[in-house]
């Protein structure tokens, strides 16, 4: 049991509550575990798999999966986060982003353990009298406590009243399901605590709530999202996956392996461990790439994206007679813009921080993005700063 408990465990934010779901694993049924997503946009990308994988986990257990697509909260718009009314989805656009999410989720879950279900199956019944009786079982000032609708609320921006369903809707496909376990991202909370009330409002026994943390996207600073184009999607191809995977920050690494690697926690440290000793992130990078990319595509796809990558990466134009320099540090790390200006590559740290800016700071070819990346002692590495600064330094 605590094995199990510890791979549910792995990865999330926040569990309500643990006593409730030993009970639950403990009764030896089959549990039915849901999560929501409203097909906002055609493709899937590895910030959605965040929660497919804790899914997955549930399967491995033996657990029922309800894969659930918001066809008819998607015509209200989640209000979660948002600082401004979301407009609803087009119902054609609805149907389309829908077909597209059931063919991409089969990649990660089990078909034999997942309902892919439409919450316009029950929604579409409620009617008005179905809808009044579901809004009177919850208070508005309640739903006024709710962070973004109180910042709103303080604020006089505008809260539109449809707005207010959209909790009550989702909790009410909980109840129309029978839902044991639900997840969600840390912005689903709310959501999901209103499945929990109203579960025990219609006389269900109430849902555990799992929520999992949001990923950041290539960036390493905001959500992943195809709006702000910092997404790797799981139906892109092997070297557009591969390229973008090697984009991003040593740092932004670890989190990408404690979410999305399917590798054990003690596989991860080892690997941890290994850079420590000296071993080139790069190189374990290339492992985090390969992994995922095997997985949306197959491992065949995954070392041509490898090769292709490295053929390129060697055909750069760097200098043969690179300065090497080396540095000793009084701490483990050192900010890549002080390093920068130490070694006499910028003329200051705000230099070097626009220059990352501006995309012209490299390591080892790998682009970096981050102005607030960190440089770990003992490592050694190519850095290139514009398109004729070149050093090789060792700390």
């Amino acid at each position: 049991m605590k094995k199990n408990l510890n791979l549910i465990k792995r990865g999330i934010d926040e569990l309500i509550s643990e006593d409730e779901l030993l009970a639950k694993l403990k009764s030896n049924k089959q549990l039915v575990v849901k999560a929501g997503f409203d097909p906002t946009a055609p493709d899937l990308h590895l910030g959605h798999t965040v929660l497919i994988n804790k899914l997955r986990h549930f399967q491995q257990l033996g657990h029922q999966v309800i894969f659930l697509i918001g066809d008819f909260t998607g015509m209200i718009g989640d209000p979660s986060g948002k600082n401004k009314t979301r407009p609803a989805l087009d119902e054609a656009d609805i149907k389309d982003n829908a077909k597209s999410y059931k063919e991409q989720v089969f990649k990660i879950l089990d078909p034999k353990l997942t309902d892919v279900r439409f919450n316009s199956e029950w929604s579409n019944q409620l009617g008005a009298e179905g809808i009044i009786k579901l809004a009177s079982q919850y208070n508005l000032a309640r739903m006024l406590e709710r962070d973004d609708f109180n910042k709103r609320y303080k604020s006089n921006q505008t809260i539109a009243l449809h707005e207010f369903l959209y909790p009550l809707i989702q909790a009410n496909d909980s109840i129309a399901l029978e839902a044991d376990i639900e997840l969600g991202g840390t912005d689903q909370k709310f959501n999901l605590l209103v499945g929990r009330e109203l579960q025990r409002a219609y006389g269900q026994e109430p849902q555990v709530v799992i929520t999992v943390p949001i990923l950041e996207g290539l960036d390493g600073k905001n959500k992943m999202s195809k709006s702000l184009d910092n997404y790797v999607g799981i139906d892109e191809s092997p070297n557009e996956m591969f390229g973008k995977i090697m984009s991003i920050s040593d740092e932004l690494m670890w989190r990408w392996f404690e979410l999305l690697s399917f590798k054990s926690i003690e596989e991860i440290d080892a690997l941890k461990a290994d850079q420590a000793k000296g071993k080139n992130p790069r190189d374990i990078k290339i492992d985090l790439a390969k992994e995922l990319i095997a997985r949306f595509h197959d491992d065949k796809s995954a070392d041509l994206a490898e090769s292709d990558f490295i053929n390129q990466f060697q055909k750069k134009n760097i200098p043969d007679d690179i300065e090497e320099v080396s540095l000793t540090l009084s701490k483990s790390s050192i900010p890549l813009v002080n390093l920068l200006k130490d070694c006499g590559m910028t003329s200051s740290t705000s230099e070097a921080m626009r220059m990352i800016q501006q995309g012209a700071v490299r390591i080892d070819e790998e682009k970096i993005i981050d102005t607030k990346h960190i440089i770990s002692s003992g490592t050694s590495a190519i850095y290139q700063v514009g398109k004729r600064k070149f050093k090789k330094i060792t700390l």
